[in-house]
C-alpha cells in the first residue's frame, strides 16, 4: 500500500503515534525507578497502582466523550494535558525546580490520565478512516511502529535516564506540544455524524458489558490473556526495579583497551531493545518454520518457553544471561501471539464483536495494574519468590487455555453430530 493513497488523517496519526509510544515507552519504566529510589519499591508500587487504576477510569471515560462530542475534541484535551504534565515534569526535575516528588507524582497522574482518556478517540479515528480491505495493511503499519518506538525508546531511556532525566521530561514535552499541534492543524473530525447526534449513553455501554460477562467461556480466555501480560509487564516494573536498585555494574564487553560497562537500567533498555528488534526481524521467519506445528502445542511451548525467560530476568544479575534470556522470552512470545490471536477471533460472536473486543481490551491495563501490585510484592519477598510467581501465572494461562481447547472441541463435536450424515 502506498503512504499517499492513504487518509491524510491516518498518515498524521500514523506519526504521531510513533512519537507518543516513544517517549510513553521510555519515560514509564524511568518514573517508576524515579518513584522506587525517592520512597522506595513498594510504595512505588502503589503508586503506580494508583495511576493504572486512573488510567483504566480515563480510558472508559474518553471513550464515551469520544462518542458523545467526536474524536478530534478529545485527542486535542488529551494531548494538551500531556504536554503540559510533561512541561511541568520538566520543571520541577530542573535544578530550579527543586525535585519535589509529591508534584513530580500529581504531574505523572496527569499525564496518565490525560493519555488514557485520548486513546479511545485515536483507536477510533483509525477504524474511521479504512476500510476492511485496508486494515490489515494499516495495522502492520502500527505494528512495526509500535516495535521501533519500543526499541528506540528503550535504548534513549536506559543510556540517558541518569544526568538527563530533566532533558528527557522536557524532550518529551516539547514534543508532545508539536502533536497537538498537529492535531490541531491537520486533522479533521471523523466520527460517524449519526454516533455523535445518538450518543450510545451509559446505561446502555453497561448493558452491553454485562452480557459480556456473562459469557463464561470468554471470561476464561481474558484472564487467560491477563495473566500472560500480567508476566509480560513485568519488564516495565518489578524488574525494572530490581535491575535499578540490585544491578552490579559490569563489563559487557571487555577486550583490551575497549570496555563496555553497564549499570541495572542500561541492561533494561538493551534487554527491552533486543527483545523489539528480535521481534521485528524474526516474527515472519518464526511465523513459517512454525507455520505446520499445531496450535496446542505451538501455544503451550511457547507460554513454558516465555515463562522460563522471565524467571531468568527475576532472578539473574549476570548481563550476558540477561541477554540470553532476553532470546528464550522472544522465542516464546513469537511461538504463542499469534495462536492466541486466533482464539481471540473464534470466540467473539459477530453480532456483538465491538463489545467483547472492548472487553478484551482491558487486560492490557488490568495487566498494568497487576504490574504495580508486583512492584510492592516485590520488596516483600526475595527474587527467587518472584520468580515463583510468574511460573504460577504460566502455569494458571496455561490450564485455562487447555479448557478453552476443549470448548472449542466440544463445539465443533456438537456442530459435527447437528449435521445430518448423507444416505
Amino acid at each position: 500500500m502506498n503512504l499517499k493513497e492513504l487518509h491524510p488523517n491516518l498518515r498524521l496519526r500514523i506519526a504521531v503515534a510513533f512519537v507518543q509510544r516513544f517517549f510513553d515507552i521510555m519515560l514509564v519504566p524511568l518514573m517508576v525507578i524515579h518513584f522506587a529510589k525517592l520512597y522506595g519499591a513498594a510504595t512505588a508500587g502503589l503508586m503506580t497502582l494508583v495511576v493504572a487504576l486512573a488510567a483504566i477510569t480515563c480510558n472508559l471515560v474518553g471513550g464515551h466523550l469520544s462518542d458523545t462530542y467526536g474524536r478530534r475534541p478529545v485527542l486535542l484535551g488529551g494531548e494538551l494535558g500531556a504536554c503540559l504534565a510533561y512541561l511541568g515534569l520538566a520543571f520541577v526535575a530542573s535544578p530550579a525546580g527543586g525535585g519535589n516528588g509529591v508534584v513530580m507524582y500529581v504531574l505523572y497522574l496527569l499525564a496518565a490520565c490525560s493519555a488514557g482518556t485520548a486513546l479511545p478517540a485515536n483507536d477510533a479515528m483509525l477504524v474511521d478512516v479504512t476500510t476492511v480491505e485496508s486494515r490489515t495493511a494499516i495495522y502492520t503499519i502500527n505494528y512495526w511502529s509500535t516495535n521501533m518506538a519500543f526499541m528506540l525508546g528503550s535504548l534513549v531511556g536506559g543510556f540517558f535516564y541518569y544526568g538527563y532525566f530533566f532533558q528527557l521530561l522536557a524532550a518529551a514535552g516539547i514534543c508532545l506540544g508539536a502533536v497537538f499541534t498537529t492535531t490541531f492543524l491537520g486533522i479533521k473530525e471523523t466520527a460517524p455524524e449519526d454516533g455523535v447526534e445518538n450518543p450510545r449513553g451509559v446505561k446502555s455501554a453497561l448493558t452491553g458489558y454485562l452480557f459480556v460477562v456473562r459469557d463464561r467461556v470468554f471470561l476464561r480466555l481474558i484472564v487467560a490473556a491477563l495473566l500472560i501480560r500480567s508476566i509480560e509487564v513485568q519488564i516495565s516494573s518489578s524488574i525494572a526495579v530490581r535491575l535499578g536498585d540490585h544491578f552490579t555494574t559490569q563489563d559487557l564487553i571487555d577486550l583490551g583497551p575497549w570496555h563496555v560497562r553497564v549499570n541495572g537500567v542500561n541492561m533494561l533498555g538493551i534487554m527491552r531493545a533486543v527483545n523489539t528488534l528480535l521481534v521485528v526481524c524474526c516474527a515472519l521467519w518464526v511465523g513459517k518454520v512454525l507455520g505446520k506445528v499445531g496450535e496446542r502445542r505451538r501455544l503451550m511451548g511457547g507460554i513454558v518457553v516465555f515463562t522460563i525467560g522471565y524467571m531468568v530476568w527475576a532472578v539473574s544479575g549476570d548481563a550476558w544471561t540477561l541477554i540470553i534470556a532476553t532470546f528464550v522470552v522472544t522465542a516464546g512470545e513469537l511461538m504463542n501471539a499469534p495462536v492466541k490471536q486466533t482464539l481471540l477471533a473464534n470466540s467473539v460472536p459477530d453480532a456483538s464483536r465491538t463489545k467483547y473486543m472492548a472487553a478484551y481490551g482491558l487486560q492490557v491495563r488490568l495487566g498494568l495494574l497487576v504490574g504495580s501490585l508486583c512492584v510492592t510484592i516485590s520488596a516483600l519477598i526475595p527474587a527467587w519468590g518472584m520468580a515463583v510467581v510468574y511460573a504460577l501465572f504460566g502455569l494458571a494461562a496455561m490450564a485455562l487455555y487447555q479448557s478453552l481447547f476443549r470448548a472449542q472441541d466440544a463445539r465443533a463435536a456438537r456442530v459435527a453430530h447437528a449435521v445430518p450424515t448423507a444416505g
